[in-house]
């Protein structure tokens, strides 16, 4: 760039936006948690590597585990670096009052795994798994993820998959409700696609957690295997923005390391060195950590799509909330999720296109603001009809104070 461009970009910054200096910005005491699933193993655990994986973003590491031997040496490993355990060990089930009195007042633990994508006829053995784990410490969660809304019927163990969200929390005593699903895959000529039937998992989802009044915790696919590819910034960025603008509380990527074939290309790669997705996941997860004072704590409102066309299970967006007048996107459609938190109320609107950038058209009133991603507040500039370019997979923030009558 030269001496003249350099200097028009930064004449531009100055009129539109102001100082940098002099901008607020939306704030946050704490993160939005990332946890990295299939952490570091025991063979390769160390303070170096601990210190790598919390400098890609992430807070809470779930680690493979052979003993409690293992579980020891990482938990130690781990509170020195600062960062928090999701805990498993054959021990756990087979000899639990000792195990977890064994690690309960560990300060690098956060909660104990008990079962990935259980089945109905799994419930009654967790309730009661988890009662005893509850009975003995109750300042940390049993975590247990569960299915997607593409399983079938034998494989869920219900007739449908409301039905196995709705009896799973009926039944078994969690804090949060977690599931996976990885919508972005590749087809027959090669193109990335996204599953329509993610957003239906989703609004169950979200739905179930806040009829309980519990948050919700969701999945981006970091390492790819099988049908899905290695996944791209835009990728990352259409899985996280739409599980926070569903509102999820937490992020959770599959995977950190590299297990083994045919998984490829995670964060830490098969031969140990970091791939091109640890730049990427680090990327996301800073943008998580700058908009936590968003998301964070934050209450959908309400939430539609727009589009000639809109996924299963969800709506049409209607009626807009009194600041916005009018609200238009160009392209495959966008999620236009509206959400509370104390005295602010968030538009977030998250392009649902990964292949290419959508025009965003907006006007409202002269207190919206526009929240950047490093949490910077600066005028919408939507008091007359504006229009707004959002990147492939990526989100939109408008902000303003909520009336009170």
């Amino acid at each position: 760039m030269n001496l003249k461009a350099i200097l028009f970009s930064f004449l531009v910054t100055f009129y539109f936006i102001g100082p940098v200096s002099a901008q607020k910005k939306i704030k946050s005491n704490q993160q939005i948690p990332v946890l990295g699933w299939h952490s570091i193993p025991a063979n390769e655990a160390t303070v170096e590597r601990y210190v790598e994986m919390r400098n890609a973003g992430f807070t809470l590491s779930f680690p493979p585990s052979s003993s409690v031997v293992d579980v020891e040496m990482q938990l130690d490993i781990a509170q020195k670096v600062g960062m928090k355990l999701i805990i498993a060990c054959p021990e756990l089930q087979s000899d639990t009052e000792n195990t977890v009195r064994r690690f309960m007042n560990h300060p690098a633990l956060a909660g104990y795994h008990l079962k990935d994508e259980p089945t109905r006829n799994d419930f009654p053995a967790l309730t009661e798994w988890a009662k005893k784990i509850n009975a003995i410490d109750n300042k940390h969660f049993c975590y247990i993820n569960l299915l997607p809304n593409y399983a079938s019927p034998e494989q869920l163990g219900t007739k449908t998959y409301r039905d196995y969200v709705q009896t799973f929390l009926d039944e078994v005593p969690v804090p949060f409700l977690s599931f996976d699903h990885y919508p972005i895959q590749i087809n027959k000529d090669g193109i990335r696609t996204v599953n329509s039937n993610w957003y239906e998992n989703l609004e169950i989802i979200s739905d179930e957690a806040s009829r309980n009044r519990i948050p919700f915790w969701a999945f981006a696919l970091t390492t790819s295997h099988w049908g899905y590819p290695v996944p791209t910034l835009e990728d990352l960025r259409l899985q996280v923005y739409s599980n926070l603008a569903y509102g999820a509380q937490v992020i959770q990527d599959f995977t950190y390391w590299t297990p083994w074939e045919p998984f490829k290309d995670g964060p830490i790669a098969l031969d140990c060195t970091r791939s091109i997705v640890y730049e990427r996941a680090k990327t996301i997860n800073e943008e998580i950590k700058k908009l936590s004072g968003v998301f964070l704590g934050a209450k959908v409102v309400s939430i539609a799509h727009t589009g000639n066309s809109i996924p299963a299970g969800t709506r049409h967006l209607g009626e807009l909330p009194s600041p916005i007048k009018s609200l238009e996107t160009k392209g495959e459609g966008a999620i236009v999720s509206l959400m509370e938190k104390d005295k602010n109320r968030f538009l977030v609107i998250v392009n649902r296109d990964i292949q290419k950038s959508m025009q965003l058209n907006i006007q409202g009133n002269s207190k919206i603001k526009r929240v950047l991603k490093d949490g910077s507040l600066v005028p919408g500039n939507i008091a007359a009809l504006s229009s707004f370019e959002v990147t492939p997979g990526d989100v939109a923030i408008f902000t303003w104070k909520k009336t009170v009558h």
